[in-house]
């Protein structure tokens, strides 16, 4: 090939690239933020009245939909659940036990992972932030941090968040959260 033809083709390819990058920026921003396990997300979303978007937001910045992967801290699945977080969540909800040898399971961890966001939320009166932070860091801290004043439970001040990880996480989940909204927020 010559010299000017490889040129051509290059702009021709760069060219058609950035056309399809603003005609169909839904579509490219779906490609770079997707949503997998959409069903389970839903029914489990659905079954505890929690907002589907936000379950796919914690399990994007939790593990980024992988199913078997343990952190440095030793949590496990999806959700990145603690053992024994998952273990108490499924004595006080009555699950079955063989949920305990299943948290690398994707159904299993979304559900586990939901039934915990919807007792967050009751237990922080339905405040997000607060709910997010009680994921990261454990609902006692976080109960700890808003009585003793330490935080007011809003994003405007997660600065004062004791734990930088945690206000880290909150980010995290709050940017994934609204560009899940955006681009599927539609449907």
């Amino acid at each position: 090939m010559s010299f000017w033809r490889k040129k051509r083709v290059f702009a021709l390819l760069l060219l058609t690239f950035v056309i399809f990058l603003f005609l169909s920026s839904t579509y490219v921003g779906r490609m770079l933020y997707p949503i997998h396990y959409e069903q389970e997300i839903r029914q489990n979303a659905a079954k505890y009245d929690l907002d589907p978007f936000l379950v796919a937001a914690v399990i994007r910045v939790e593990s980024n939909y992988l199913t078997e992967t343990e952190s440095k801290k030793g949590a496990y699945g999806m959700m990145q659940l603690m053992p024994d977080t998952a273990n108490w969540i499924i004595d006080k909800a009555r699950f079955s036990e063989e949920f305990k040898t299943s948290l690398n399971d994707p159904a299993v961890s979304i559900e586990l992972g939901s039934w915990y966001l919807n007792w967050l939320f009751k237990q922080f009166d339905g405040n997000r932030i607060a709910v997010l932070a009680g994921y990261n860091a454990g609902h006692g801290k976080v109960s700890r941090w808003l009585q003793e004043n330490a935080w007011d439970g809003t994003l405007q001040n997660a600065d004062r968040i004791p734990y930088g990880e945690t206000r880290h996480y909150i980010q995290r989940v709050m940017y994934y959260y609204n560009k899940y909204v955006k681009l599927y927020g539609e449907e």
